[in-house]
């Protein structure tokens, strides 16, 4: 009986799981009545089930993680970017100066939460490249609980804030599943970007657990919300009960591109970096010896290939680089700012000194998508860098303003990784895995200040923080018995500079780079991508003595090379890393969408995040809204997705139809109605969107099934994705068209917006012929 009744009750537990119901909710069964009871109240005695408690004064927990900053940025690293508020922390605190990420951001955030190697908790790279292996499918499983779920267990409030992406897109629409939303996974509060890399920073799109608030267009930028929400939270739940403490996750974004930051920020930095990334990297080498971050001896290695001298620039390549890093320095500093309000409330309320703080500085090497002479919007894929460059140097006062996309060139990002070669991306090179790790905790660190030079990950963090602060994991957590944490503590440091290294071997793997260490030897490879693997070229360091990887002791000691090879094997088959894929690895977009002929949209529901919208497939469609139209007119919004940077929106407007077809080069195309008049009453509303082989596209729009326009657009849209998603009966955060400003709400009715993807074949096929 009891064996068939667990069963059952397990079976319970995954349904409610599965389905997403009770999201907010941890598994937690009524536990077996302890009182007495009588026939009356008089009678009885009366019994409570004790709540989960945290030990008394057992402190709180903030986990912050920064992205896209690489280990020669910060101040209290050597950088010669001012973050006082982090270097306080640092210096109050510990810096870990051989602390590792995954080398991408999807994977670093699903290690850090699990406490697991990315690739076992399913998160090989990105939610949006999944593939249905165990390594790639982006499902991170129950039985590898997240630290909101073990602290929630462990008598925490959980809050997070910012990004997200690592929820599978499938379950990224208004019907969920939400299990794997943060709400989904032990996080009671949740304020942020759930679905993407990366979001603007002046119209963020913001969820609040699994709804999507609506935009409030009030000039705040993205790191002041936050931490607005961040001190919202604990102030409501200290003010409710002082003695339980909270674990908040607090994921900035920053300094991901967009690079976008008010002018008094960036303005603080102008003329700073004129003298070159050249002298940036001498600086910051030279900061970083007297600072003890790196050994005195350490040399710095050959500019990355294709990173030009500074002194063989031209005045305007030189004033258009500086504006780039000038913007990106304001855009870190401004972040450090918003950090330290959360710090500084903290001490208000008298919890900093009863609060574990770690911070990691980054979640992977400093950017490579910025190209080699920066991007200040996406002009396509079709122009040379001279080409791009001469767009930018028009541009150049964009760059951090919300009109621009901005991210500083590769110059910019080798200097910041200093002193390592390589950047974000490549999983063989410390320049891709090596970030600078802050751990602030006045109950369990003796020296203020000090530098730890432990191996370490960002798997480590999890059992960390649950050693100190005498938290455990549950054997079953939500019914799903609990997998090993593969991570490993780090609180043996904390107080012994000389401890020996207890993580001694980690592996790496991003888009078929990878790399193996082992007890201070190195082996690894960069993967050219659509090379076959076997013919990617291996090399061999002591990083022990040569930490930034500047002899390649491959051809002298084949045996330590073959030895860590095979160790790379062994590692990669119990972790999932196999099979291993390049960004030219065929797959299909997850998507809730892709096998749906018709999709029926309804005014009034939540914005569809684009990534994961019925468009994020490129496939002609014809965009249909059942609409009333009182006598009056009416005009407004159909659909939009996207905005200014990319997208489509179908409007009425000055009693026309309108499909306006933007693209993320700056290129906009308007099809708009004759001049038949728009009935009244019950009205059908159409657009035609359909896609030639080459690129091209045809747009026809309908009143009624009458014709009323038509046009071509000679360039569509590929796998673009917005940072603004689909809304119906409105447009969000930045007007698709500049023929209105958002939200432009539909004055009439809307009943419907119907996307059919096969109708527009025969009339583009009529149109050819």
């Amino acid at each position: 009986m009891k064996k068939t009744s667990l069963t059952k009750f397990s079976l319970v537990a995954w349904a409610l799981l599965v389905t997403g119901t009770g999201t907010q909710a941890q598994y937690a069964p009524t536990p077996a009545y302890k009182g007495t009871l009588g026939k009356t109240v008089e009678a009885t005695k009366q019994w409570w089930p004790e709540p989960k408690k945290a030990p008394q004064g057992a402190p709180n927990v903030v986990w912050i993680l920064l992205d896209d900053v690489g280990f020669g940025a910060v101040s209290s690293f050597g950088g010669l970017i001012q973050t006082p508020h982090i270097d306080e922390l640092a210096y109050k605190g510990l810096r870990y100066t051989n602390f590792h990420t995954t080398a991408i951001c999807a994977p670093t955030r699903a290690a850090l939460l699990t406490g697991r190697n990315q690739h076992s908790a399913h998160m090989g790279l990105f939610p949006e490249t999944a593939i249905g292996t165990p390594g790639y499918d982006a499902q991170i499983p129950f039985e590898k609980a997240t630290v909101a779920e073990i602290l929630k267990e462990n008598g925490y409030n959980t809050f997070a804030l910012g990004k997200w992406h690592i929820t599978p897109l499938t379950d990224l629409t208004p019907a969920g599943p939400f299990t794997r939303w943060p709400t989904g996974r032990g996080f009671e509060q949740y304020y942020g970007f759930p679905s993407r890399g990366s979001t603007d920073q002046v119209h963020p799109e913001l969820w609040e657990g699994i709804h999507r608030i609506p935009d409030q267009q009030n000039g705040k930028y993205l790191n002041e919300l936050l931490a607005d929400r961040a001190i919202e939270y604990i102030a409501d739940q200290k003010s409710a009960n002082v003695d339980k403490p909270f674990f908040l996750y607090l994921a900035t974004g920053a300094g991901h591109a967009p690079h976008q930051v008010a002018k008094e920020w960036s303005d603080k930095y102008k003329g700073k970096f004129d003298s070159g990334w050249d002298k940036y990297r001498d600086d910051v080498l030279a900061n970083q010896i007297k600072l003890g971050i790196v050994p005195k001896n350490t040399v710095l290695p050959p500019r990355n290939p294709g990173i030009k001298d500074w002194n063989t620039l031209s005045a305007d390549e030189k004033k258009l680089f500086a504006r780039f890093m000038e913007v990106y320095a304001g855009f870190m500093s401004y972040t450090d700012y918003e950090i330290g309000r959360v710090v500084n409330y903290l001490k208000e309320i008298n919890q900093f000194e009863n609060t574990l703080i770690v911070v990691s500085v980054g979640d992977n090497g400093a950017s490579k998508e910025g190209t080699f002479v920066g991007t200040i919007n996406n002009y396509g894929t079709d122009l040379s860098d001279e080409q791009r460059l001469q767009k930018n140097i028009a541009n150049i006062d964009l760059i951090g303003t919300e009109f621009a996309k901005a991210n500083y060139p590769l110059g910019w990002a080798a200097a910041t990784n200093t002193p390592f070669r390589q950047w974000k991306q490549d999983a063989n090179s410390e320049g891709g895995t090596r970030n600078p790790l802050i751990v602030y905790y006045p109950k369990g660190i003796k020296e203020k200040g000090g530098l730890r030079t432990q191996y370490s990950h960002v798997t480590d963090i999890l059992p960390t923080t649950l050693e100190l602060i005498k938290a455990q994991v549950p054997a079953s957590i939500n019914g799903y018995k609990q997998d090993p944490i593969e991570g490993t503590s780090l609180a043996y440091s904390l107080n012994d500079s000389k401890a020996k290294d207890r993580h001694t071997v980690q592996y790496y793997e991003i888009k078929g780079s990878r790399s193996i260490y082992k007890d201070g030897w190195k082996a690894g490879t960069l993967h050219v991508k659509g090379q076959p693997f076997e013919q990617d070229k291996w090399e061999l360091y002591n990083v022990a003595q040569d930490f930034n990887e500047l002899n390649n002791l491959a051809a002298q000691n084949p045996v330590k090379l073959t030895e860590l090879r095979a160790l790379f094997d062994s590692e990669a088959t119990k972790y999932n890393v196999y099979p291993l894929k390049d960004e030219l690895t065929p797959f299909e977009l997850p998507n809730a969408y892709k096998n749906q002929r018709k999709v029926v949209l309804y005014p009034g529901q939540s914005t569809v995040p684009d990534i994961a919208s019925p468009f994020a497939i490129k496939r002609s469609f014809s965009l249909t809204a059942d609409v009333v139209i009182p006598a009056n007119g009416a005009e407004g919004v159909l659909l939009s997705r996207g905005g200014r940077a990319g997208g489509l929106s179908f409007f009425v407007q000055n009693k026309k139809i309108n499909l306006t077809y933007v693209l993320g080069d700056e290129t906009k195309y308007t099809v708009t109605s004759d001049n038949t008049p728009l009935p009244t009453g019950a009205v059908q509303l159409r657009a035609d969107v359909t896609y030639g082989q080459n690129g091209s596209g045809l747009v026809s729009l309908y009143v009624n099934n009458a014709k009323v326009g038509e046009g071509t657009l000679s360039k569509t849209l590929g796998n673009l994705y917005s940072h603004e998603g689909v809304n119906v009966g409105l447009d969000d955060l930045t007007p698709v068209s500049d023929t209105y400003k958002v939200p432009f709400a539909f004055t009439g009715k809307i009943n419907k917006v119907t996307l059919d993807f096969e109708a527009p074949q025969e009339s583009y096929l009529k149109a050819k012929n």
